[in-house]
Formats: C-alpha cells, sequence, structure tokens
C-alpha cells in the first residue's frame, strides 16, 4: 500500500526520455521569474499553496494572543482595543485568505484538469491572473493592518464599519473585494474546464466525485461573489463618501447589509465545505477498499447542497427583528440543508463498512473530518431552531459551531487532502508515523479547544467581550490549553513535509494503489500531464484493484502514446 522506492525510474514513463518531455513539471525552468509567469495549472497550485500558508500562520498567530487574553478574566496582556484588532485580524485573514481559496485553489488548480483527462485549465492566463488578484487583495488587507488594525470583526458589521470605527476599514474591505475577482475567475476558470475539456469517455457520471464538489462550488463563486462586491462597495461608498445607505440616523438600514452580506456568506460556508466533501470521498474510497457507495446519490446531495444553500441565509438574521413567519420558513430550510449534508456522512459511512480499511495518515484526517463535521452539523441543527439561537445568540456556542465546520472539518481535508497528494505532487514520501501522530493530535488539540466553548457559550458567554465573569474561567482555560495543543499540530506538517522535500524517499507512481486518471501518470507529473491523450473506457472513480471483481477494472486507453 504505502510506501516509497529508491529506484528514479519510478519517477517517470520509460518512453519520455526517449520522447525528449521533461520529467516533471518542476524541471522546467528553476528561476523566481518561470514561477512567478507561469501557466502551468499545476504550479500556479503550489504558488497558491505557499500564499494560503502564509495567510494561515498570520491568522493563527492572532487566535493565539487571543486565547492567551482569554485564559484569565481580566485582560492583562493586551488592551481592549488591540484585543478587537487582533479577533478581527484573525477572522478576516483566515476566512478571506485561506478557508475559501484553501482547497479549490490549491487541490483544485492541481487536480481537477489530471482527474478529467486535460492537459490545463481552460484558461491558463486567468488562472495566473487569479493568484496575483488573490496576492493583492491580501497585501492590501495587511496594509490596513499594519497601518493601524481593523476592529469590526471579519463581517464588518455596519453602522459600526461605516460610522462608528477609526481603524482602515475601508483598505480591508477593499482588499476583500479585489480578492473576490480572484474567485470569481477560478470558479469561471472550472466551470468551463469541467464542461469544455474531459477526455474522451469522461462522461458526467464518470467524474470523480471531487471533480463534482469544485464544480458546485465554482457555481457557488460564480453566482454569490458578485453579491459580496456589490455589498463592499456600499461599505465603501458610505464610508468614503458620506452616502446614507446603511446608517439608521440618516435613513439607511443596517439590516439590508446583513441580507446582502449573508446571502453571500452562508453559501460561502458551502465554498469551504464542499471541496473538503470531495477531498474526503476520494480519500474513504482508496482507504476503505471499496467502490464509493451511492455515487449518484453523493452527486446529488453536493448539487443540493450548492442549491438549497442560497436559500437558508435569513437563519443568521432571526435576532434581527424578522417576522415570525419569515425565522419559520428560514428555520424549515436550514433543517432541510442538512438532509443532503447527512446522506454524504451516511454514504461515506457505508462505503467504510465492511471495508478493508487502511489506517494512514490521510485515512486519519479524513475519520477526524468524520467526527467534527458530524458534531459541527448537530450543533448547527440547533442554531436552526429560532428558540435556541435566540438563546445562544452572539455566544462562544456559535463561535463552537462555526469552527467545527469550518476549521475543524476543512482544514481536516486539506490535511487529508495534502498528505493524500503530496506524493504526486512532489514526487516524495513523508515520514508515516510522524504524520498519524500530527493527525491524532489535531484531533485530540481541537475538540480541546473548541468543545469546552460549547458549555461556555451555552451558560452565556458572549463572544468578542475582552473580560469575562470568573464562573466562565475553567472553560477558558481548557479551550487556551487546547489551542496551544492544536497550534504544535498544525506546526508539525510544516516540518515534516518540508523535510521530504530534501530528504524523503521517491514516490511511485500510485504509491497508495488508488485510482482516478491523476495516478496515471507519473509522479510528479509532466508539464503536459500525460504522455498522449488520454481516452476513459470505463469509470475511474469507483475501482481498486484488491475490491473489484476480475473483469470490472477501469480501461485507461492513451490515444496516440507509444504501446
Amino acid at each position: 500500500m504505502s510506501g516509497a522506492s529508491s529506484d528514479a525510474s519510478t519517477l517517470a514513463n520509460p518512453r519520455e526520455l526517449d520522447l525528449g518531455l521533461p520529467v516533471s513539471y518542476l524541471a522546467e525552468g528553476r528561476s523566481v521569474a518561470s514561477w512567478l509567469f507561469t501557466t502551468d495549472h499545476k504550479r500556479i497550485a503550489i504558488l497558491y499553496a505557499l500564499s494560503i500558508t502564509f495567510f494561515f500562520f498570520i491568522g493563527g498567530a492572532a487566535a493565539t494572543l487571543v486565547r492567551l487574553e482569554l485564559f484569565t478574566p481580566e485582560g492583562n496582556i493586551v488592551g481592549a482595543d488591540t484585543y478587537n484588532k487582533l479577533f478581527s485580524l484573525h477572522g478576516i485573514v483566515m476566512v478571506w485568505f485561506f478557508l475559501i481559496p484553501s482547497i479549490p485553489t490549491t487541490m483544485g488548480n492541481f487536480l481537477l484538469p489530471l482527474m478529467i483527462g486535460a492537459r490545463d485549465l481552460a484558461f491558463p492566463k486567468l488562472n495566473l491572473i487569479s493568484w496575483y488578484l488573490n496576492m493583492a487583495g491580501g497585501l492590501l488587507t495587511l496594509a490596513a493592518v499594519l497601518a493601524g488594525g481593523i476592529d469590526t470583526g471579519w463581517t464588518f458589521y455596519v453602522p459600526y464599519s461605516t460610522v462608528f470605527s477609526n481603524t482602515f476599514v475601508t483598505l480591508a474591505v477593499l482588499g476583500v473585494f479585489v480578492s473576490g475577482f480572484s474567485t470569481i475567475a477560478t470558479g469561471v476558470n472550472f466551470i468551463a474546464t469541467v464542461h469544455y475539456l474531459r477526455a474522451p469517455g469522461m462522461t458526467w457520471f464518470r467524474l470523480p466525485l471531487f471533480v463534482w464538489a469544485m464544480y458546485t462550488t465554482s457555481l457557488i463563486f460564480v453566482l454569490a461573489t458578485p453579491v459580496l462586491a456589490l455589498t463592499l462597495v456600499l461599505v465603501i461608498a458610505e464610508r468614503t463618501f458620506n452616502l446614507p445607505i446603511f446608517d439608521p440616523a440618516r435613513g439607511g438600514d443596517p439590516i439590508l447589509f446583513q441580507h446582502l452580506f449573508w446571502f453571500y456568506s452562508h453559501p460561502a460556508v458551502y465554498i469551504m465545505i464542499l471541496p473538503a466533501m470531495g477531498v474526503i470521498s476520494e480519500v474513504i474510497t482508496c482507504y476503505a477498499r471499496r467502490r464509493i457507495f451511492g455515487y449518484s446519490f453523493m452527486v446529488y446531495a453536493l448539487v443540493a447542497i450548492a442549491v438549497i444553500g442560497f436559500f437558508t441565509w435569513g437563519h443568521h438574521m432571526f435576532t434581527s427583528g424578522m417576522s415570525p413567519f419569515a425565522a419559520l420558513v428560514f428555520s424549515f430550510l436550514s433543517f432541510i440543508v442538512a438532509v443532503p449534508s447527512a446522506i454524504k456522512v451516511f454514504n461515506w459511512t457505508a462505503t467504510l463498512y465492511r471495508g478493508q480499511i487502511g489506517f494512514e495518515s490521510p485515512m486519519l484526517y479524513a475519520l477526524g473530518f468524520l467526527g467534527l463535521f458530524t458534531m459541527g452539523g448537530l450543533t448547527g441543527l440547533f442554531l436552526a431552531s429560532v428558540p435556541i439561537d435566540v438563546h445562544v445568540q452572539d455566544t462562544y456556542f456559535v463561535v463552537a459551531h462555526f469552527h467545527y465546520i469550518m476549521v475543524g472539518a476543512s482544514v481536516s481535508a486539506y490535511f487529508a487532502g495534502l498528505h493524500f497528494w503530496w506524493p504526486k505532487v512532489t514526487g516524495r514520501m513523508y515520514p508515516e508515523s510522524w504524520a498519524r501522530f500530527a493527525a491524532l493530535l489535531m484531533f485530540f488539540g481541537f475538540n480541546l479547544t473548541f468543545f469546552p466553548q460549547f458549555i461556555a457559550g451555552y451558560l452565556g458567554m458572549p463572544r468578542r467581550y475582552y473580560t469575562y465573569p470568573p464562573e466562565f474561567q475553567v472553560w477558558n482555560v481548557l479551550s487556551s490549553s487546547g489551542a496551544a495543543v492544536l497550534a504544535v499540530a498544525y506546526l508539525m506538517p510544516l516540518g515534516y513535509l518540508t523535510w521530504s522535500l530534501f530528504f524523503g524517499g521517491r514516490a511511485l507512481n500510485d504509491p497508495w494503489n488508488a485510482t482516478g486518471l491523476e495516478w496515471r501518470t507519473t509522479s510528479p507529473p509532466p508539464r503536459q500531464n500525460f504522455f498522449g491523450n488520454p481516452q476513459v473506457l470505463a469509470p475511474p472513480y469507483d475501482y481498486h484493484p484488491e475490491a473489484t471483481p476480475p473483469g470490472d477494472e477501469p480501461r485507461i486507453a492513451e490515444k496516440g502514446a507509444l504501446t
């Protein structure tokens, strides 16, 4: 199953040297300019991976200072204004510049063309421009932090952000606005690629579930992000030109901002979780040695989550004064959107049932995802109930629920995919024992950090408070202690994966004995992805040689390749 080979010939098709083809995409130019001006989707994925890692550790550092401050009931590390800027920095950077772009821009960019048998994305230059837009937006936001910070929280709620805040809100909002064009460009690119560049024989219901996840996420990118862009432009206009748009003192409507913002931001929840679902589907299929249970239901569930997600934004606003009838409708829809999510959990569980399960590190991260996503989903049903939501609104119960889904589940899936496809991306193997330990430590540290917040929130501890009553200290001590464990778990992969680049064993083309077109090329792949033009004669998504009866194996031909 897992392992490495010291034979360098396993890195490449023996014919590639005869044909004069490059050994890998990594060998095509080593200068900085060759990377900054590349149009290769694989290299652009690496650029995105480097940039989101940078933002991840900035956001994580701010969160560490927040948890240190909350270790005691009285503020004794930073001042109140600094505390507001720290949790705002954490939220803005983590949501807009890590969680939303994380899986689509890295694994989506790298793997989507490989999985459908394409040589690149439909618009390679647009793909590169999207990375520059993302970096420009992130640097604008960091400039706002360096200039004096932002204290509005990641939601930029009005009228505070437009009237009362004296921090550099306009610059930060402009950064998020610019990054939105990056997500739109990525979504357009993915949609066009799936529609027009699939290999012959790669029909819609032969697509890997990861590709379906990228496709549905791209639809949300394209349909929802313009609404956010418009909302942010209105915030900038009111703040810069003193227009009466959201300020109630001058006839504006702050509730309008909430409707516009959450119309985007609730689908944005699925921007973060749908790609994670695609990753987990691929990992579980591989390590359970079984075909995915209910493939078509899994596809329809992905589409249903994306569609219904556009109609549930109001459940963030139960305490904003909406009518009881509107609250009832949004509550019902919020319960309905849980159904396709539950279908996916049941189908993953059914896939594991009687499987020949291997507990390599990607699978441990995937199992951690199942536990954290289920906990986050169940507590989401609590918040979909109007009476409970009114009780826990703006408390640490909401903080815990949000992090179980957006951080616990999404980041677990990100690390699962990172470890699963690392040999394909780099051609190197990592130390499996260290990776397993990091996966277990992450699951333990995350639960120790955020489960106590459910209790503190239900007991009434409000979020975003600088100080708190002493009776909540025990829960905050547990949470801050867990954050220290979680920080170690997040730092460990950075260490051993970097080590593997220089000292890791050479990876086989298919070290996990997995399936899919991406495993039918070299590790790492060549610039043009395949040695010939792939033609799919049977679905690759549900095959594993140890679990498929003879005669049912997929056949993948390469038109034009030497045989």
